[in-house]
């Protein structure tokens, strides 16, 4: 898989990631809770998630929503913030 193409998947990723923890990451960024860096890191920090591959099954197992990413999401501690306001 090329650079760009795993940045878009690990993009997918989190957000649909966010998503299930009932997370916008949109407005998240336009309240001023996540500055655009801080999305760039987040998308970067998936890319090099060992856990990475259990993503989409996990996602697809809790497509109805979740209150907490799985415990290996290294981005896990940031969305709880967020989620929490």
């Amino acid at each position: 898989m090329g650079f760009l193409a795993r940045i878009d998947h690990h993009t997918n990723l989190f957000q649909t990631m966010a998503d299930t923890v009932g997370v916008d990451l949109g407005e998240a960024v336009f309240r001023g809770q996540l500055p655009p860096e801080a999305l760039r890191g987040a998308v970067l920090s998936c890319t090099a998630c060992a856990g990475a591959a259990d993503c989409p099954g996990w996602l697809a197992e809790h497509a109805g929503g979740s209150s907490v990413a799985p415990s290996y999401c290294r981005n896990g501690s940031l969305l709880k913030r967020l989620r929490a306001g």
